[in-house]
């Protein structure tokens, strides 16, 4: 039966890894993959993290099973991190999932599971994953603006415009601070706007979060998604660990849904532990309980934001010189929107002509739409870029 199989569409981000890693120049400079890199260009293990494997490996006595929506305590651990008092835990129900990823999936299986009709408002630009998993789940599916190309900054009345359209048990894929790949995020202000909106509309918002903490802070960036779980009877958010934890490898995500009383809460987790029965069965445990212990432990949770905060300041730094430098070589401020952005991710408004002039002449890699991760940069490569951006024409 193998023979009625087609080649899937190519991941491009997977790509843009392969040629990086064929690419044989010493000097390249790899800014396409969404992963925190400090300025020695590794992806580190996160002190808290570290110690609180070690207490693991040494208290550890079992690996027998969790439970089939993972452990209560991380399902407690992350409602606090990610909604801290914006919604009581009797409106929450949880389910750990592989990744960030898992969290979207299980997310749309719910939705196709109980409104297979609703359709799914993503924004543009949006990550590959989001379309890719509604395609095939057999959802429909339309897009929101969001992005300005001009000021590179939201197109927040062209997303008010488009929202307008959305109709009463529609999905409204949102994005938590940091998480746009374009580097431009909703102010606080927009994010009540946008409540209003979805509640009269009657839409259910769904927010997409991998990167509190790495913006303005972690209540400051979990504060527009606090103020729509407060607000709203329903939501459903998928949260990852990766990038503030550092554990990419480990796939710790989760999804929080939240209804509007405590019955239909329990129908709701007990929907949520049926369809991790019928995807995987239980859930990865080992990077939800390092998450846990961190979360839990006074010392350890003190060391974890210690770190984040650094590792925060960094790229707010780097993106502060590479904004500098542009503006010297450019004479003008047409850059400065690096400076405003928050995260990993900024979009430069390169051509892809651009982007592949930069690759070619000077062994710098981003995404064909010019979406950079600041992360890859380092003091030393930061004049690089800029040099290479002017001299493409930028």
């Amino acid at each position: 039966m193998f023979e009625t199989l087609s080649p899937p569409n190519p991941d491009k981000i997977l790509q843009l890894m392969q040629m990086f890693r064929a690419d044989p120049r010493p000097d390249k400079i790899d800014l396409g993959v969404g992963v925190y890199r400090n300025a020695e260009g590794i992806t580190p293990i996160m002190r808290a993290v570290k110690a609180a494997e070690k207490r693991l490996w040494e208290s550890e006595t079992t690996k027998a099973y969790t439970a089939v929506a993972g452990d209560p305590a991380y399902h407690a651990a992350m409602r606090d991190l990610v909604l801290g008092e914006a919604a009581p835990s009797g409106r929450v129900a949880a389910l750990a999932t592989p990744g960030g990823t898992g969290a979207i999936r299980q997310s749309l299986e719910l939705v196709r599971m109980v409104r297979p009709e609703a359709t799914v408002w993503l924004s543009a630009p949006t990550w590959p994953n989001h379309p890719s998993i509604i395609r095939y789940l057999k959802l429909p599916m339309a897009e929101y603006r969001y992005f300005d190309n001009a000021t590179r900054d939201v197109d927040f009345a062209g997303m008010m415009a488009d929202l307008d359209r959305v109709a009463e048990g529609d999905v409204v894929l949102l994005h938590g601070c940091c998480h746009n790949p374009t580097g431009a995020n909703l102010t606080f202000d927009q994010w009540r706007e946008v409540t209003e909106l979805l509640l009269k509309k009657g839409a259910l918002p769904f927010v997409d979060i991998a990167y509190q903490g790495f913006g303005d802070g972690l209540d400051e960036d979990a504060a527009g998604l606090r103020h729509m779980a407060s607000h709203m009877p329903e939501m459903l958010i998928a949260a990852s660990c990766s990038k503030n934890f550092g554990i990419y490898r480990e796939r710790a995500g989760i999804v929080l849904a939240l209804a509007d009383d405590p019955r239909r809460r329990e129908v709701l987790q007990g929907n949520l532990a049926y369809l991790n029965r019928q995807n995987y069965s239980f859930p990865p445990d080992h990077g939800a309980r390092l998450v846990t212990m961190v979360l839990e432990d006074p010392a350890l949770r003190a060391d974890w934001q210690a770190e984040l905060e650094e590792m925060r300041i960094n790229m707010l730094k780097i993106r502060q010189l590479l904004a500098e430098e542009l503006r010297r070589l450019s004479n003008s401020d047409r850059f400065d929107f690096i400076a405003r952005h928050r995260g990993m991710f900024s979009r430069l408004g390169a051509t892809p002509e651009q982007v592949e002039a930069m690759r070619e002449k000077y062994g710098i890699y981003m995404v064909g739409d010019s979406r950079i991760n600041i992360a890859g940069l380092t003091e030393e490569t930061v004049p690089i870029l800029a040099r290479a951006m002017i001299e493409v024409g930028m």
